[in-house]
């Protein structure tokens, strides 16, 4: 059984490569892009619901396991909480509390769909006319703890 440390560093590069990620999605989106209509939930409604995500993540990891949908903030409100989530979730985890719900789970449930609605962030960016850059997330300085605004200048983009 890996060391649980091992695994807690692991879930925070996780969260370091969401803020990568999802900075990449949100930074320098036009104005319209947050009420795009494109296929399903409006981005801004998407960006909600990753902050929902992350705030069920640190949540389940105080051992609260509370889930709250809400409603969607201005744009530039929501791009702040995401990384104010981020911010939150890490701190935890970067702590010696007690992380009450097997990191797994928090990985393969939360954490996996915000991955995944960061996607969906990216490609509603590009079927709103405002295309993020492909990059090698390989070669990217994604680094734990750093789940800010203020991330590396991508190293290979296509």
């Amino acid at each position: 059984m890996p060391d649980p440390e091992l695994k807690r560093d692991f879930l925070r590069h996780t969260l370091a490569t969401l803020a990568y990620r999802g900075g990449k999605a949100v930074r320098n989106a036009p104005a319209e892009f947050a009420d795009f209509q494109g296929a399903g939930r409006r981005p801004v409604q998407v960006l909600a619901h990753i902050g929902d995500l992350l705030d069920w993540t640190l949540s389940m990891a105080q051992g609260k396991r509370e889930y709250t949908e809400s409603q969607p903030l201005l744009w530039d409100e929501e791009v702040e909480r995401f990384f104010s989530a981020l911010q939150r979730v890490d701190n935890y985890l970067a702590s010696a509390e007690p992380v009450h719900v097997p990191i797994e789970k928090l990985f393969q449930g939360p954490m996996a769909d915000a991955l995944t609605h960061v996607g969906q962030l990216a490609m509603l960016r590009r079927l709103a006319g405002a295309p993020i850059s492909g990059e090698n997330y390989y070669m990217a300085d994604i680094a734990v703890g750093r789940v800010g605004p203020k991330q590396a200048a991508p190293k290979k983009e296509f």
